[in-house]
């Protein structure tokens, strides 16, 4: 079901009005909806054609499509944005992605007021698996801070393309900037300064990679501690934590956490369970057994068996293989991560679409296949193997890109978690010093 969802009884269900009409239910759904076919061709990134085949009832649209059409009915339907939430603190979820940063801080107790997010499809992944009682807002420079509502906790994972080893090579190949020198996307850390040194959060949390540290022998990073720190006047504390420790995939990213007063909380602190101890890529594997549910078009049949489109071509994983051989003759490490159900993967990367390369998993007298999205959901802490509640509207493509650049779920679960204590007592403390001030 999709978080934050409500139905209230006195209302048909969704899947009892369209069970019992004449036309398909994509095309009940599509109607309910109030989207347009150009709606629909902007939103799911599909041709014309595609969404008239889906009307007429020639094809079927996967289930994604049609979980996040019944969500934006049951939210019609059911008046969500004029529903009010308590909570213990509010927040602002900026580069939202797909929401990682704001999952893990909503089981804590927050409540969200303001979501910016550029990519239309994660927009749309965000919009089915959130309650949002605002519109989620573009390109976070074409907002004024003064229409940003206040908040007590600022939360941002801006990008991290210009910093990272990654994204710093294929620049440099092509002889683009990068870092702060970045206009696309490197000057955005100065965005979320904007909208601290305006609004004055409690706290706030910012995620990036690890490279950042490094990122022009230190300069970079030096820049943003010297803003958050003398310019903004904030007490910082930060550390670089890999998800290893809680999910089969060695990711390590930093965490820069701010609190304007004073206090004892120190990101170092934090309990991370033993990284030797982690689970491994049978935890978030398909079983191909039968005992999990089928959901096409990620597993098919009976036995809900992994979709034959994930094994790699013989033409793919040829070239794979000559790839590595001549970089392994040069004497480096380049080449494709091939992984067994007792491994932990390589860092799933928003380039995954491409070939799949850094995770391939092993199978018997069958070319390595690809993970599936569902699985890059569990491998990003989204869902677990019990589970498969995360809705994936969008296409392959845009869900592989849209895991990997998200945040570690169970990281930032456990961040809340240790955090949210400090952040209420800094929200009572101010409480107080403005009581003060007005009497």
């Amino acid at each position: 079901m999709v978080q934050g969802c409500h139905i209230d009884k006195k209302i048909p269900s969704v899947i009892e009005t369209f069970k019992n009409s004449k036309p398909n239910n994509f095309s009940v759904l599509k109607n309910k909806s109030g989207l347009t076919v150009k709606d629909l061709i902007d939103c799911l990134g599909v041709s014309e054609r595609t969404v008239y085949r889906w009307e007429r009832g020639e094809t079927l649209p996967k289930k994604g499509v049609i979980n996040f059409l019944e969500h934006l009915v049951e939210k019609k339907y059911n008046n969500l944005n004029d529903q009010t939430t308590s909570s213990n603190f509010k927040f602002i979820d900026l580069f939202a992605g797909i929401g990682g940063l704001r999952k893990g801080f909503e089981k804590y107790g927050g409540e969200c007021v303001f979501t910016s997010e550029w990519d239309k499809y994660a927009q749309m992944t965000y919009r089915s698996n959130f309650k949002c009682n605002h519109e989620i807002a573009g390109d976070i420079r074409k907002i004024d801070e003064k229409d940003i509502p206040s908040h007590n906790l600022l939360l941002a994972g801006f990008p991290c393309q210009p910093f990272s080893i990654a994204g710093i090579s294929k620049k440099n190949s092509l002889g683009k900037s990068h870092g702060f020198l970045c206009k696309a996307q490197g000057t955005l850390f100065f965005e979320v300064a904007r909208i601290i040194k305006y609004h004055q959060p409690e706290a706030f949390l910012l995620e990036n990679v690890k490279n950042l540290i490094r990122h022009d022998q230190g300069k970079t990073f030096k820049v943003i501690i010297q803003i958050l720190e003398e310019e903004l006047g904030y007490e910082l504390s930060y550390r670089v934590i890999n998800a290893k420790s809680f999910l089969p995939q060695n990711r390590e990213r930093i965490f820069i956490a701010g609190f304007k007063n004073k206090n004892n909380f120190d990101l170092n602190q934090l309990i991370i369970p033993a990284i030797d101890n982690g689970p491994k890529l049978d935890s978030i594997l398909h079983e191909n057994s039968g005992n999990e549910k089928c959901e096409e078009p990620f597993t098919k049949g009976k036995y809900a068996k992994v979709n034959d489109k994930y094994t790699i071509s013989d033409k793919l994983w040829d070239y794979l293989q000559r790839y590595a051989e001549k970089h392994k003759a040069k004497g480096n490490g380049f080449g494709y991560g091939l992984c067994k159900k007792s491994d932990v993967a390589r860092t799933l990367s928003a380039r995954y679409y491409k070939d799949g390369s850094e995770i391939l998993i092993k199978q018997r007298n069958k070319n390595p296949r690809r993970l599936t999205p569902r699985e890059c959901s569990r491998l990003m802490g989204f869902d677990n193997s019990l589970q498969s509640e995360f809705v994936i509207p969008v296409s392959d493509t845009q869900a592989y890109k849209q895991f990997g650049n998200s945040v570690a779920v169970p990281v930032i679960e456990s961040i809340a978690e240790y955090m949210t204590p400090f952040l209420k007592e800094s929200i009572k403390s101010e409480d107080f010093i403005e009581l003060n001030k007005a009497a």
